[in-house]
């Protein structure tokens, strides 16, 4: 491999390092905004001019107004004053504003690359791939925003929320691949097809309690049993169960909702431990053998940090438990896919740090 497409590897590895913080940081706004309840204070999508917040107080009053007009103001916060609501607006502007950032971030240093010729043919259409999955992205947070923004509704669809969520994992996913390849130099054969399958499923596993994890957030669900180890004294929830409404009763009940996201952590749980002890038997050399501990300690950390959020469901002490606790669960998720890239069979994809 020549010195300049060493170098040019180089350099789309780190501009793909500071989209990834920039994610993991946006993510995390996002879930801020939705435990403050800001997410419906904008009222508007202006991809351009709404980077510019209100600036003088005619500007806020009419912004105001426009609040006033939805149900979660009429309904939850009747008594919000115009200092109030700019608390609100400025968690969702922050958002908004992160987005539009990272789309600059993205665009000016692709064009920069291109016309540097420093992004090879094969890596083109990957990278432009990002670009349309975070527009995706962009495009399901207004559907979102738009399902509250109603007579009827005080909170946005959690339906809705989970996929704007599952759109911003896939983004973080493919920058996350795309740097790895870009980073390390491949040039062994590895064999390990059943750690390889046993990390798949437990990523599997992880993206559905993640996506119950925004039903979670989007319903409140916590608010209706904040207990542990039981659910208000029960293993599985006092409900009513309708056979041919199963499905709607899990993804919407907020009882169900939370028995499904507790029983998802405690199979991850069981399998990561099955995984330590399997990358184990990997070459004492190998990355997975030195570093198969880190996985199972965040899976740990997750479950105190998901039942500490859960017994502070009620406190203000719940937007820092909660925000740690996702950002714990973004940490493991990008230390599977190292795993599982790690545990493909593979030989020499001419790629070097």
């Amino acid at each position: 491999m020549t010195t300049e497409i060493t170098k040019a590897n180089r350099q789309v590895s780190r501009w793909l390092a500071l989209g990834i913080g920039m994610i993991i940081i946006q993510i995390l706004l996002g879930g801020i905004t939705r435990l403050t309840g800001s997410g419906l204070s904008i009222t508007e999508w202006q991809p351009f001019l709404g980077a510019v917040p209100p600036l003088s107080h005619a500007e806020w009053g009419k912004s105001f107004a426009l609040y006033r007009q939805i149900a979660q103001f009429k309904k939850l916060n009747a008594d919000l004053t115009l200092t109030g609501y700019q608390h609100l607006y400025f968690w969702e502007w922050l958002h908004r504003e992160w987005a539009r950032l990272m789309a600059v971030v993205f665009i000016l240093p692709f064009a920069w690359l291109i016309y540097r010729r420093m992004i090879r043919r094969e890596l083109f259409w990957p990278l432009a791939g990002l670009f349309l999955i975070g527009t995706l992205q962009a495009f399901a947070g207004w559907l979102m925003v738009k399902s509250g923004l109603n007579d009827t509704d005080i909170r946005v669809n959690h339906i809705r929320l989970a996929v704007h969520f599952l759109l911003a994992l896939t983004l973080l996913a493919a920058m996350v691949w795309l740097s790895l390849r870009l980073r390390i130099n491949c040039t062994q054969t590895y064999n390990y097809g059943g750690l390889q399958v046993l990390t798949i499923i437990i990523l599997l596993l992880l993206l559905k309690q993640m996506t119950y994890g925004a039903f979670m957030a989007g319903t409140h669900a916590a608010l209706f049993a904040p207990t542990w180890p039981t659910i208000n004294g029960h293993f599985f929830p006092p409900v009513q169960l309708r056979p041919g409404q199963l499905i709607i009763q899990f993804c919407n009940d907020p009882l169900l909702i939370q028995f499904v996201h507790r029983l998802y952590a405690y199979l991850i749980f069981c399998c990561m431990i099955f995984w330590y002890a399997l990358a184990g038997k990997s070459s004492r050399d190998h990355f997975l053998n030195r570093w198969r501990k880190w996985p199972l300690l965040i899976t740990v950390a997750q479950i105190i940090l998901g039942i500490a959020s859960l017994l502070s469901s009620s406190s203000t002490e719940l937007i820092w438990f909660a925000s740690i606790h996702q950002l714990n669960a973004i940490l493991l998720f990008i230390s599977l896919l190292t795993a599982l890239y790690f545990s493909r069979q593979r030989k020499g994809l001419g790629y070097a740090v």
